[in-house]
C-alpha cells in the first residue's frame, strides 16, 4: 500500500467528507463511519513505511478533521462568526493531537502495539475532551448512532463509549483487511472478523431492546406533561418583546392542551427572559400569572429562567463585584413553580464554552473582562457545585438545560440521584434551520436510552418532542412553529449500568493511554538495552 502526495491530500479530503456524510443530518449516511477513518490509516501507514516526517500525520489529519468540524458544524458560525472559526480550528487541532499521539506510540512501539493502542487513544481523548473547561463533546464519534438506535440498545451498558469502540474496531479490521488484500495475503480470517465485528452490536442490541421491551418494570407510574414550543425569535423578540406577552403567548398555548390528568407544564430555556433575584420572584408583576395557572391547572410548572442571586463575599470567578461591596452572580436556571406554590431552583451546570463561560479564567482573570469588552455579556454565569434534581408531589424529574443535554455522564449522575423523568429546556433558534437543531434533538435520543428513562423536550423552536426509553421518537414539532404537545409518559427508576457507573469505558481508556504514551516516550528517549 502505497500513496504518492497527491493520493494522500485526495485521501485526507475523503476522509473528512465520509465523517461529516454519516453524521447525523450532515448527510445521515450511517454506514460510512465503518470505513470513514481508513483513508487516514492509510495516509499514516504509508508516511510511516516511507519515514517522511511526523508533520505530514498532523497536516493531513488537519485537513480531514477540519472538514468533519466544518460540514457537521458551520452552523455555530450564525449565532457568532469569530466563536465558531475558533471552534473549528481549536477542536480540530485537539483531535490532530489525539491522532498524532496514536502515531506517536505505533512509530515508537511498533505496528501491532500501535493499532492496538488507538481506541485507548480515542476513547481516552473523547473522555478527557467531554470533562475539561474547554468540553465539546457534541463530535464524538459514537453520536453518530443516534438516528439509528435500534443498532445500539446496548448503550445501556457502555454509553457513547461504546458506539465509538465500535467504529474504531471495525475500521481498523477493515484496513488491516485492505492491507493484506493489496500485499495478496491471506484475509480470511480477517474476512471473518471484520464481519462479525460489524454484525454482533446489531444482533446483540436486537436482544437487547427485546430484554427490556419484556421486563419493564412493573411499578411505572404515568405521568402526563405538556411541552409548549412558543417559537419566539431570539435575535428580534425574545430579549425584546416584553415580559407580559410572552407570558400571555405560554399560558394560551398551554391551556390548548391541559387535561385533568397534566402533571407538569414545561415552558423553554430562559422562557422568563429577563433577569431578577430569586427571592424576589413574588414581586414580579407575571408572578400572580403563573401562580393562577397553577392553581387552575393543579399542576407544577417548569421554565427556564434567567436569574441572580447577591453574595456579601465572592463565591466564583462567576461573582460580579457591585460598587457597594456586594457580589452578584447571573444564572441560566430551571425555576419549578409546585402545585404548592413553592418555588425551586436549579442552575444550568454544563456552560457553553465562550458564551456562558471563559475557559480557564480563575487562572486568567483578564479573559472575563475582554468577554465583557467584546462581547457586552456578563461573562462567566454561576453553575451548580453538584448535579441536582427536583423532588416533587408527583415524581423526581432532571431539569436538563439545552447544552447540558449533551453530556452522557452529567445525565446519568442525575438518574443515579433519583431522576424518573428526564426534561430538557432549550432554545435552539439561534442556529437557523440548519443541521444544528436537529442534531441537538437527535443526541437527546441517547440520554433516554442510556438510562432507560422518558426523555420530554421543549425548546422555544423546533424540535421539541417526546422519546420513549429505548431512544424512539413517539412525537415532536417542526422547525419554526408554534406547538403544543401532550407526552403521555411514565416515571421509571431502575437504573441501567451505565446509569450506575458513567463513562467507565472512558474512564478507564484515558488510563491506558495515558500509560501508553509515557511509555512510548521513554522508549524515545532511553537508549536501547541490548
Amino acid at each position: 500500500m502505497n500513496l504518492n502526495r497527491k493520493q494522500r491530500f485526495i485521501s485526507s479530503l475523503a476522509g473528512g467528507l465520509f465523517l461529516m456524510l454519516c453524521f447525523p443530518y450532515s448527510g445521515s449516511i450511517t454506514p460510512l463511519v465503518f470505513i470513514s477513518l481508513l483513508p487516514l490509516l492509510s495516509i499514516e501507514y504509508c508516511i510511516n513505511k516511507s519515514s517522511l516526517s511526523s508533520k505530514n500525520v498532523f497536516l493531513h489529519a488537519f485537513i480531514c478533521f477540519l472538514i468533519f468540524n466544518i460540514g457537521t458544524s458551520y452552523w455555530i458560525y450564525n449565532s457568532s462568526a469569530s466563536g465558531g472559526i475558533f471552534a473549528f480550528i481549536f477542536n480540530t487541532t485537539i483531535m490532530c493531537l489525539a491522532f498524532q499521539s496514536f502515531h506517536f506510540i505505533k512509530k515508537h512501539l511498533g505496528n501491532r502495539k500501535g493499532y492496538l493502542s488507538l481506541p485507548f487513544v480515542w476513547l481516552g481523548f473523547e473522555h478527557v475532551h467531554s470533562n475539561w473547561e474547554f468540553s465539546h463533546p457534541w463530535l464524538s464519534l459514537g453520536n453518530v448512532f443516534s438516528v439509528r438506535t435500534n443498532w445500539i440498545q446496548w448503550y445501556e451498558y457502555t454509553g457513547v463509549s461504546g458506539g465509538t469502540l465500535w467504529i474504531i474496531v471495525v475500521n481498523l479490521l477493515l484496513f488491516l483487511l485492505l492491507k493484506r488484500w493489496m500485499s495478496n495475503e491471506e484475509t480470511k480470517k480477517i474476512r471473518i472478523l471484520s464481519g462479525t465485528a460489524i454484525a454482533l452490536p446489531i444482533i446483540v442490541s436486537i436482544l437487547v431492546k427485546w430484554s427490556f421491551e419484556h421486563s419493564i418494570e412493573q411499578n411505572k407510574r404515568n405521568f402526563e406533561v405538556v411541552l409548549v414550543q412558543p417559537n419566539i425569535d431570539p435575535y428580534n423578540e425574545k430579549f425584546t418583546g416584553g415580559p407580559h406577552a410572552q407570558t400571555e403567548k405560554f399560558l394560551l398555548l398551554a391551556d390548548s392542551k391541559i387535561t385533568p390528568n397534566t402533571k407538569l407544564v414545561i415552558f423553554p430555556e430562559t422562557a422568563l427572559s429577563f433577569s431578577f433575584f430569586e427571592n424576589e420572584f413574588r414581586r414580579l408583576s407575571v408572578y400572580p400569572k403563573y401562580i393562577n395557572a397553577v392553581k387552575r391547572w393543579n399542576s407544577d410548572i417548569l421554565i427556564g429562567a434567567s436569574t441572580m442571586k447577591r453574595f456579601n463575599s465572592k463565591r466564583s470567578k462567576a461573582s460580579r463585584k457591585n460598587p457597594d461591596g456586594s457580589f452578584i452572580e447571573y444564572y441560566n436556571s430551571s425555576l419549578l413553580i409546585e402545585k404548592n406554590l413553592e418555588n425551586k431552583y436549579i442552575h444550568k451546570s454544563k456552560l457553553v464554552v465562550g458564551v456562558e463561560k471563559i475557559p480557564y479564567s480563575d487562572y486568567f482573570p483578564f479573559l472575563e473582562d475582554i468577554a465583557i469588552d467584546n462581547g457586552g455579556a456578563v461573562g462567566s454565569l454561576g453553575e451548580e457545585d453538584t448535579v441536582k434534581i427536583f423532588k416533587t408531589s408527583n415524581g423526581t424529574i432532571a431539569p436538563i438545560v439545552c447544552y447540558e443535554s449533551i453530556y452522557p455522564e452529567f445525565v446519568a449522575e442525575q438518574c443515579r440521584k433519583g431522576a424518573e423523568l428526564l426534561c430538557v429546556i432549550t432554545n435552539d433558534g439561534w442556529w437557523g434551520d440548519t443541521p444544528g437543531y436537529k442534531q441537538h434533538f437527535s443526541f437527546a435520543r441517547l440520554r433516554a436510552l442510556e438510562n432507560r428513562r422518558w426523555l420530554i423536550r421543549s425548546a422555544n423552536t423546533g424540535k421539541s418532542g417526546v422519546i420513549s426509553p429505548t431512544g424512539e421518537v413517539i412525537s415532536e414539532s417542526k422547525w419554526w412553529e408554534e406547538d403544543v404537545l401532550l407526552a403521555n409518559t411514565q416515571l421509571l427508576s431502575e437504573k441501567t449500568i451505565f446509569s450506575t457507573y458513567g463513562d467507565f469505558l472512558g474512564r478507564s481508556a484515558a488510563f491506558v493511554w495515558m500509560l501508553i504514551f509515557v511509555y512510548s516516550i521513554s522508549k524515545k528517549i532511553l537508549p536501547s538495552r541490548r
